[in-house]
């Protein structure tokens, strides 16, 4: 990919997320562009411009290699010179990064190269703001599936950006065992037996929606539990339950409702991990300009 980079990403693209980029890109391309950019055409093909990326308001930096592959995908000419790296902060009025090459590239790909880095961004300073809030007790901020269609792989991404931790990506790589898995077996018991079985060296892990369940899914062996909308009394008691167990006794995970007013509450109570929806499905776009120079 194209550009010269002033800072290193800190994050670390999995192998399955960098193959996404270039298909994901593609459609992006394709529903904006379709058969040809019909108001780009207007500008001669040989013009060079320069361009400005700029933050309009504080933010954590999402979606560079997205970016990469807009305009690579369009003209491998256009050069990216990136002064801030994904998962790092800027302020309002920073400079993201600059661009110069061809016009029609730089017009063209403008909208879905922001597209990308907005709601990426947006992802990655919801996260930060969370993995703030709860600096010091230990507790990990976790993602979710409830994703935008298309991006599940780009936005757990970006949640890493901001500090956070992914839970499972999909159906395929962990086992949740939920309230209508749990009817269907029968038990919690019924339930993690199969999964274990069938499952040995996957994460499996028990949705418990009462102290009686917690009870069970501890007795039963489970290693990790989640506390699906528990009181924050509820949770303590979940933690003091757990603890009593010594050894044998689970990681916790409380979701259900969480809002940047209520995590630290819930951190404090001593779960190991709180999983927050909000962060990839309550999607506000950072507000962010680029600016073209035509000399």
């Amino acid at each position: 990919m194209p550009g010269f980079f002033h800072c290193e990403n800190p994050v670390i693209l999995s192998d399955a997320c960098k193959h996404s980029i270039g298909p994901t890109v593609s459609g992006a391309l394709l529903e904006d562009v379709g058969d040809g950019d019909l108001t780009a055409s207007l500008v001669d093909a040989d013009a060079m411009v320069g361009a400005t990326i700029i933050a309009r308001e504080p933010l954590t930096l999402a979606g560079q290699p997205w970016v990469d592959e807009v305009f690579f995908q369009l003209d491998e000419r256009v050069i990216i010179d990136w002064y801030i790296g994904d998962g790092e902060s800027a302020e309002a009025d920073d400079v993201i990064c600059k661009l110069i090459g061809p016009a029609r590239a730089l017009l063209t790909g403008e909208r879905v190269a922001l597209n990308f880095l907005q709601t990426l961004s947006s992802t990655a300073t919801v996260t930060s703001n969370y993995v703030s809030a709860v600096e010091g007790t230990g507790t990990r901020i976790l993602d979710t599936r409830k994703t935008l269609p298309g991006l599940r792989l780009a936005q757990k991404y970006a949640v890493a950006c901001g500090g956070g931790h992914n839970h499972r990506v999909g159906l395929f790589d962990a086992v949740l065992i939920k309230e209508n898995h749990i009817k269907s077996a029968g038990s919690i018991t019924a339930a993690l037996k199969s999964a274990q079985d069938q499952h040995p060296d996957v994460l499996i892990e028990v949705e418990v929606e009462s102290h009686d369940e917690l009870l069970e899914a501890l007795d039963a062996g489970a290693t990790r539990i989640l506390l699906d909308n528990f009181s924050l009394d509820q949770i303590r008691q979940a933690v003091e339950t757990n603890r009593s167990y010594g050894y044998v006794g689970a990681e916790l995970e409380a979701s259900g409702n969480v809002t940047d007013d209520s995590v630290r509450a819930i951190a404090d109570t001593g779960v190991d991990y709180i999983s927050v929806g909000a962060l990839t499905k309550n999607v506000r776009a950072i507000d962010l300009s680029m600016l073209f120079r035509i000399d």
